[in-house]
C-alpha cells in the first residue's frame, strides 16, 4: 500500500473517530438535560450549548430532538436485552428467569431513574414523535424485542412442564410487563428516598412470586380436574 493511500485511510478512520465523538457527545448532553428538564422543556439550542456545540451542528447527526431522544431510548434499551439474553444462555427454570429479569429491569430505572420518563413517555405518545419511519420502525422492534423475551421465558416453562400448556403467551406476557411498570411507576418518583428502593424491589418480587403461585396453582387445578374426568369416564 502506497503512503498516499495509507494517508488517506488514516485521515478517514480520523474523520469517523471524531464524527462518532461528536454524535456521542451531543447523546451524553441530550441525556443530561432530558433526565433533569423532563422532554418538553429542553430543546436543540440547550442541548448545542450542553455539547458545546453549535445548532447547526447538531442537526449534521439528528433532525430533531425527538430523533435525539430515541436513539439514546434505543441504547438503553439494546443493553436491557443484552444482559437478559446472557443470563437466559444459562440453564434455568423459567420461574428462575422471570424473577431475575424483573430484577434486572428494576436495576435498570433504579440507577437511572428519568430513563422510565422516557420510556414511558415514548410509549404513550409515539404517534406525536414525528419520527423518521425507519427509525420509528427501529424502536418498536427493539421495544418488542424486550417484551418478547417474557413470552419466550413463559414459553420455555411450557416446554419443561413448569407452566401449563393451555397458557396464553402473550396475555401472560402483557400482565408481566404491566406488573413491573405498574409497580416502578408507583413508586419511583414517590415516597421517601431511603426507602424507595427496599419497597420497589419487595413489592415486585412478593407480586411475582404471587402471580407464579398462582400460575402453577392453576395447572395442577386443570390436571386435577382432567384426572377426575378421566376417572368417572373409567367407572362402569
Amino acid at each position: 500500500m502506497s503512503e498516499t493511500r495509507i494517508s488517506t485511510v488514516g485521515l478517514e478512520e480520523r474523520r469517523k473517530r471524531e464524527r462518532d465523538n461528536r454524535r456521542n457527545a451531543i447523546l451524553k448532553a441530550a441525556r443530561k438535560l432530558f433526565f433533569e428538564r423532563g422532554f418538553r422543556n429542553v430543546t436543540v439550542d440547550s442541548i448545542a450549548r450542553k455539547a458545546e456545540l453549535s445548532k447547526g451542528s447538531i442537526y449534521l447527526y439528528f433532525n430533531s430532538k425527538e430523533e435525539i431522544y430515541t436513539h439514546i431510548l434505543l441504547n438503553d434499551i439494546d443493553k436491557f436485552n443484552k444482559n437478559i439474553n446472557e443470563f437466559l444462555k444459562n440453564d434455568h427454570s423459567a420461574s428462575e428467569a422471570l424473577i431475575h429479569l424483573s430484577s434486572i429491569y428494576v436495576d435498570f430505572f433504579l440507577n437511572d431513574r428519568e430513563l422510565f420518563r422516557i420510556l414511558m413517555t415514548f410509549m404513550l405518545h409515539t404517534n406525536h414523535m414525528n419520527l423518521p419511519e425507519d427509525l420509528n420502525a427501529n424502536i418498536i422492534t427493539t421495544m418488542n424485542k424486550a417484551i418478547n423475551i417474557i413470552e419466550q421465558i413463559f414459553q420455555q416453562g411450557i416446554n419443561r412442564g413448569e407452566f401449563p400448556e393451555s397458557l396464553n403467551l402473550r396475555k401472560h406476557r402483557n400482565a408481566v410487563w404491566g406488573l413491573l411498570n405498574g409497580i416502578i411507576s408507583l413508586h419511583l418518583f414517590i415516597g421517601k428516598e431511603s426507602s424507595r428502593e427496599d419497597r420497589i424491589r419487595s413489592t415486585v418480587r412478593s407480586g411475582l412470586a404471587t402471580y407464579l403461585e398462582g400460575l402453577k396453582a392453576s395447572g395442577k387445578t386443570k390436571e386435577m380436574r382432567g384426572a377426575t374426568a378421566l376417572t368417572w369416564h373409567s367407572v362402569p
